[in-house]
């Protein structure tokens, strides 16, 4: 009986050891710092800065977990609302444009808590 009991013991280890983290290790400064170089061309007031591309690959280098990217989409959606003249669909294209991948819209209705790394 002993033999089952170490299995036992093996898969719960395996289990707690595999698990994803629960809680995102990125800050909404974080997220604001990184993308603060965007702000004039998403507002229609500017060109886009090399810097701007630099900061969204970048974050998403750091967005490598579910809890990471849904905390980075609750931080956007919130400093989105502090930001007067946004152009949507500038925003919605920026990954595209800096030629990042994201598999999930980037919309102010988005919800984020749909969001995964799973493609």
């Amino acid at each position: 009986m002993v033999f089952p009991s170490k299995i036992t013991t093996c898969l719960l280890v395996l289990a707690v050891y595999m698990a994803a983290p629960s809680e995102s290790t990125i800050t909404c400064g974080t997220v604001t710092s990184t993308l603060a170089r965007c702000i004039g061309y998403l507002t229609n007031s500017g060109s886009l800065p090399s810097d701007c591309c630099v900061g969204v690959k970048s974050l998403n280098q750091m967005a490598q977990t579910t809890p990471d990217r849904r905390q980075v989409c609750e931080c956007l959606k919130s400093a989105a609302k502090d930001i007067t003249g946004l152009n949507t669909d500038l925003v919605a294209t920026l990954p595209t444009t800096c030629g990042v991948s994201v598999p999930y819209p980037i919309r102010f209705s988005t919800n984020c808590d749909t969001i995964s790394t799973a493609v």
